[in-house]
């Protein structure tokens, strides 16, 4: 089984006249457009779109380490080798109550529960490539942004920020990531 297709075997069997790169990455063809093309390339079509589809495959993660949900959502989600993890807030698992009213405290136990989530997950912070941070204020920014720059010494991943009017269960910050293996 191939994981990989070259330019010309993608042209080939996908009738493509742009540039077409695939290398561990996901590829879909419609069925139609298979059935169009020689056996040779429906043989080495079918292989990718069978690993693609192995890759692909959704996992719960889920760690009494991190606060449970606090509604209808995974704590993160694992598609091949991308985890998804959803907006933490600063709730200590074992009382699911903030440890304190501070942005600092808040924003530091954000993160410690975001690292448990990327732990369970097979990840670290060196695996996060993109993050999202919500304010309840925005004033916090400097506050947030020093704690937060602590975990992402070098090479920090993409980031945007916003200020919301409100976070859950009054939250001051909530932050959410999503990292690759």
């Amino acid at each position: 089984m191939t994981s990989t297709m070259t330019f010309t075997a993608a042209r080939q069997a996908f009738g493509c006249a742009h540039h077409v790169a695939v290398t561990r990455q996901v590829f879909f063809a419609p069925t139609h457009v298979l059935k169009r093309a020689s056996k040779q390339s429906v043989k080495s079509s079918r292989n990718l779109i069978t690993s693609v589809h192995a890759m692909a495959k959704r996992e719960v993660i889920s760690t009494d380490k991190a606060p449970a949900a606090v509604g209808p959502y995974s704590q993160a989600i694992k598609v091949g080798e991308t985890i998804f993890v959803s907006g933490c807030i600063g709730l200590v698992p074992e009382t699911m109550k903030f440890a304190d009213e501070t942005v600092e405290t808040q924003t530091t136990q954000v993160m410690t529960n975001m690292g448990e989530i990327l732990t369970a997950a097979g990840a670290d912070f060196s695996n996060v490539v993109k993050t999202t941070i919500l304010l309840a204020e925005i004033g916090d920014f400097a506050k947030v942004n020093a704690i937060y720059a602590t975990y992402f010494p070098s090479n920090p991943p993409a980031r945007a920020t916003f200020a919301v009017k409100d976070l859950p269960l009054g939250a001051r910050v909530e932050i959410d990531c999503t990292a690759v293996l």
